[in-house]
């Protein structure tokens, strides 16, 4: 695994961020780690406001589920920049600073999290609730171009190509398998290679 490393936590995990975080913990490498929106992000869509009020209410909502993240023992920080250990980012501000994305759901914690990477120089592991990306249905190993699908958002395959930031999307359901990845060990997940 290249390292530092973004380790974006998505919101379908909630009821496994305890077990996740703990394996970020005992991997014991600098990984900055995003939170996904969840039940929060799920909120605003519920209120259905316009784009812009809802981009900025969804990156709250991030922040609200970083905050639950933290409260398994890893600290939070508002600056993007590797740290020297596991830590929870915080992404209001630093988006509010820069606002380097489109106002749009097409937007979520996935393209939020492959931005933070590139601004500190970082490969990208999405953990989701998946064993890797489809295409057509199909489970895909390794990604070598931009393509619609399901599991991620419809910007973030642009995004990684676009900015040639490699990425893993591994699935934190099945117990272990982050640990084992963040050590450098092959796993199960999907790859994306970007390199040119």
């Amino acid at each position: 695994m290249d390292l530092p490393v973004v380790v974006k936590v998505g919101g379908s995990l909630t009821d496994r961020a305890a077990a996740v975080v703990g394996e970020v913990l005992d991997a014991g490498v600098p990984a900055l780690i995003v939170p996904g929106g969840g039940q929060f992000a799920d909120a605003v869509r519920t209120l259905a406001p316009p784009d812009t009020p809802a981009h900025w209410m969804a990156v709250a909502a991030m922040e609200a589920y970083g905050w639950y993240l933290s409260s398994f023992g890893i600290p939070v920080t508002a600056d993007l920049a590797v740290p020297e250990g596991p830590a929870v980012f915080l992404p209001y501000a630093a988006l509010r600073a820069h606002d380097p994305l489109p106002h749009s759901w097409a937007v979520t914690s996935d393209t939020i999290a492959a931005w933070a990477a590139r601004e500190i120089g970082a490969s990208l592991v999405l953990v989701k609730s998946v064993d890797s990306l489809t295409r057509g249905g199909v489970p895909i190993a390794a990604v070598h171009e931009p393509f619609p699908c399901d599991e991620v958002d419809p910007l973030l395959l642009p995004y990684l190509f676009d900015h040639h930031i490699s990425a893993r999307i591994v699935n934190g359901r099945v117990e272990g398998r982050l640990l084992r990845l963040l050590e450098g060990e092959a796993v199960p997940c999907t790859r994306v290679y970007t390199s040119i």
